[in-house]
């Protein structure tokens, strides 16, 4: 039996508990937060736990063999580190720190005290989105052009990160694990109506290897709520609508180019195809229990996590070259070097 602690009772700690609570071969030991209104609210529905206003008072008991941080981006670094330290494995919600550098020593960090680092990247155990990647795998979408997304709803609004870290996260971890692969630049803009310095909408175009790209729009200033993603292949496309019914829907939409370069004009004409569309089999589970339960199953046969440290730190760094180009007024920025690169150069 697995011992969990929850570390923040805020907007979705409660749901973690809720989650982790309703799975076999774990108990939810103790629950921490500096809010003690919280902590009464979660020893109320679940008298068993163990309530704790403080992080070090937790670590200094032997309540837990793993942990699950819900809390503000900007104490995921130091709390991870802190609880692998103790030799504790570790559950974190997304993104795993705010830089590179802070992933990296994470990931070090746990490899070294062979503990599991689980990074939460909710919609990578979402079956909506594993369909899609098996569509994908098929080929029956064919090769994939482009995938755009919208992630947009009129809040909540955030005082410690950009609308980028807090709601990109899911549209950037989505795409890489689509598409199988890191972009090589991105660019970024957006706007701070609400706090100076704060971004509450933003742009993030990802460009990735074989001219495919990726479009991010974001924002919690938008009058409807869309969680809408759209993957575009040259033989089929499909759309991913997260408040849908209907999860998913594969359209025979295209554009289909001549085969050859001789014949008159006409034969160089674009064909457009509009053919039927269908929506897929999709064997639904809540992605948040199905998330909590393949970090027990990890520590439990020690797997690799599918959203283990090294994910957490490829999406954090499309983050934080978003971020640079959002500080230089959307130039792209090279994953590599995380500098802006040159405006290219006119040639005669």
């Amino acid at each position: 039996m697995i011992r969990i602690g929850i570390i923040g009772l805020g907007y979705w700690g409660p749901n973690l508990v809720r989650c982790f609570s309703d799975l076999d071969d774990c108990k939810v030991t103790a629950v921490c937060d500096q809010n003690y209104d919280h902590l009464l609210q979660i020893k109320d529905r679940y008298p068993s736990v163990y309530p704790l206003e403080s992080f070090d008072a937790l670590l200094d008991r032997d309540l837990v063999d793993a942990v699950v941080i819900a809390t503000p981006t900007a104490s995921h670094f130091d709390l991870t580190r802190r609880a692998l330290e103790r030799d504790l494995h570790v559950f974190v919600e997304k993104p795993l720190a705010e830089s590179t550098e802070q992933c990296r020593e994470l990931v070090r960090l746990a490899g070294e005290r062979n503990r599991c680092l689980f990074v939460g990247h909710v919609f990578l155990h979402a079956s909506p989105v594993i369909k899609l990647r098996e569509l994908i795998a098929s080929d029956e979408l064919g090769k994939i052009n482009y995938i755009s997304s919208r992630r947009l709803n009129l809040g909540p609004v955030r005082s410690d990160v950009n609308a980028l870290y807090d709601l990109a996260p899911h549209d950037i971890s989505m795409m890489l694990y689509l598409l199988d692969q890191s972009p090589t630049s991105v660019t970024c803009c957006g706007f701070d109506r609400l706090h100076p310095g704060i971004h509450d909408v933003c742009n993030l175009t990802l460009n990735f290897p074989d001219k495919r790209m990726g479009m991010v729009h974001v924002s919690w200033l938008d009058p409807r709520k869309e969680r809408v993603l759209t993957v575009v292949g040259d033989k089929k496309m499909a759309v991913y609508d997260d408040l849908e019914q209907e999860k998913i829907k594969v359209f025979d939409k295209g554009i289909d180019r001549p085969s050859s370069a001789t014949g008159d004009f006409a034969e160089f004409q674009i064909a457009y195809r509009y053919g039927g569309s269908y929506s897929p089999f999709i064997q639904e589970q809540e992605p948040l229990k199905a998330e909590c339960g393949e970090f027990l199953r990890c520590i439990a046969e020690g797997d690799l996590p599918r959203t283990d440290g090294t994910n957490g730190l490829q999406v954090v760094q499309v983050l934080e070259a978003a971020q640079v180009s959002l500080h230089s007024g959307g130039h792209p920025v090279c994953l590599q070097t995380l500098q802006p690169l040159p405006p290219p150069t006119v040639t005669a």
